[in-house]
């Protein structure tokens, strides 16, 4: 991983696994970024919580591999929440590209689901 971004996962309760993406998301560290998300969900969770609060950047790269990722794990069955606070500055880029329309776009974990609390290790 390089120095622009920094992923933790965590396992949480009824097959959840939360996800949190901090650092910038570009070129540069797009493909470095899936793979790391991917790897993470090796245990074939049914749920994702991609929590994109301390991003603090995303270039069409980046917003093109979320997409991408709401595509293969619809695929798989498995059920993608995206988190990024209202005042984070990646959220008006997501609110422009309307990714809401493709997967849920919440303000908070709490937002996502009550049992969203993160316990864990990192990847």
């Amino acid at each position: 991983m390089t120095g622009q971004a920094r992923i933790i996962s965590n396992e949480l309760a009824h097959r959840v696994r939360y996800v949190h993406v901090s650092g910038e998301i570009d070129l540069a560290n797009v493909d470095e970024v899936r793979h790391a998300i991917m790897a993470a969900l090796s245990d074939d969770p049914a749920r994702v919580v991609l929590d994109l609060g301390d991003t603090t950047y995303l270039d069409s790269a980046a917003i093109a591999m979320l997409f991408r990722l709401a595509q293969r794990l619809g695929h798989r069955r498995q059920l993608l929440s995206l988190v990024v606070p209202k005042e984070a500055p990646i959220r008006a880029v997501l609110d422009l590209t309307r990714i809401d329309t493709v997967v849920p776009l919440h303000d908070s974990v709490e937002d996502v689901d009550s049992t969203a609390q993160p316990r864990g290790s990192e990847t």
